[in-house]
């Protein structure tokens, strides 16, 4: 019928009605050119270029790259970042998930009330909660003092990585609680009320349903904070020390001091391949996770998805 009804419309109206489709592509288009020309002009060839230096300086090959894996300095340098994104995104996940689990239970003025305390480190200047990091873990600090009189520790954490981890922990802290909240606020808890009613208990059905369906927003938060803790520099310039250096801090000397563009550039060259990674990771978890919760009833179900016996729970 449509075909027919299609034939039977005039030549002029089919025509008016493909100029005017053409010219609605036209004017997306001519849209679209100033953004085409600042991305490629403020991301594509900046990145080009770091690209270009990194494998043509100081002569062509992948002399610079090599040198991440060889050099023992920029070697422990890189080891010792990971580390410290990774201590971090554990840190913010274990005290993220009660917090944004209490987000989605509590009523909307105490949820209001938590969200006000998640968003208030944003409104703070980094600057400003480096500097009371360091006058907490300062000799003769309070926190130097709470140890030495509490538990006779002698450990000044000011110049130290625990110092630089603590910190860290707590200014990402709401990138970690906010992507978890969103996701455990989509799962329906009435999953929960079915399991226990076929004889769960409350730890089993939050282990075998509520968890896996909420990992995607763990993965999501926890890659999110890896991310940010790889390219932190004011935190451990200010907390850390010389002898502690992380990532950030290598690039900003080797441009500064050793004039090493061509060096800088590989190292940022290789936390974009690390960056990169992560994120193809979380959504291969993601996707993963859909395709689970999306098996068909015969299957199992929402139970089945995350892990459960067919059938009646013992």
């Amino acid at each position: 019928m449509t075909a027919v009804l299609q034939a039977g419309r005039p030549a002029a109206v089919r025509a008016r009605t493909t100029e005017r489709a053409s010219g609605s592509r036209l004017a997306t288009l001519i849209l679209l050119v100033p953004a085409i020309v600042a991305c490629g002009l403020l991301f594509v060839y900046p990145l080009v270029r770091i690209v270009v230096v990194s494998v043509t300086e100081p002569s062509l090959g992948l002399d610079n790259y090599l040198s991440l894996f060889t050099d023992g300095y920029t070697l422990r340098v890189l080891l010792r970042t990971l580390l410290v994104a990774l201590g971090v995104a554990v840190l913010d996940l274990i005290m993220a998930y009660p917090f944004a689990l209490a987000m989605t239970v509590c009523g909307p003025r105490t949820r209001a009330i938590l969200f006000t305390i998640v968003l208030i480190p944003f409104w703070t200047s980094a600057l400003a909660k480096n500097f009371g990091w360091m006058i907490l873990f300062q000799r003769n600090g309070l926190v130097d003092r709470f140890l030495s009189g509490t538990f006779g520790i002698d450990y000044p954490l000011l110049g130290t990585t625990p110092a630089v981890l603590i910190a860290m922990t707590q200014v990402l802290l709401p990138f970690a609680v906010l992507p978890l909240y969103a996701r455990l606020d989509q799962i329906d808890r009435r999953l929960l009320d079915a399991a226990q009613g076929l004889g769960a208990t409350r730890l089993r059905a939050f282990r075998q349903i509520y968890l896996p369906l909420s990992m995607p927003g763990v993965v999501a938060s926890g890659v999110l904070v890896f991310i940010l803790s790889l390219g932190f520099y004011v935190t451990p310039a200010l907390l850390g020390s010389p002898q502690q250096t992380l990532i950030a801090q290598l690039i900003m000397a080797r441009v500064e001091q050793v004039l090493d563009f061509a060096g800088a550039n590989a190292i940022g060259i290789f936390l974009l391949i690390v960056t990169m990674a992560m994120l193809l990771l979380s959504r291969q978890v993601s996707e993963r996770a859909a395709r689970r919760q999306a098996r068909p009833p015969g299957g199992g179900g929402p139970g089945a998805a995350a892990g459960l016996p067919k059938g009646a729970m013992p």
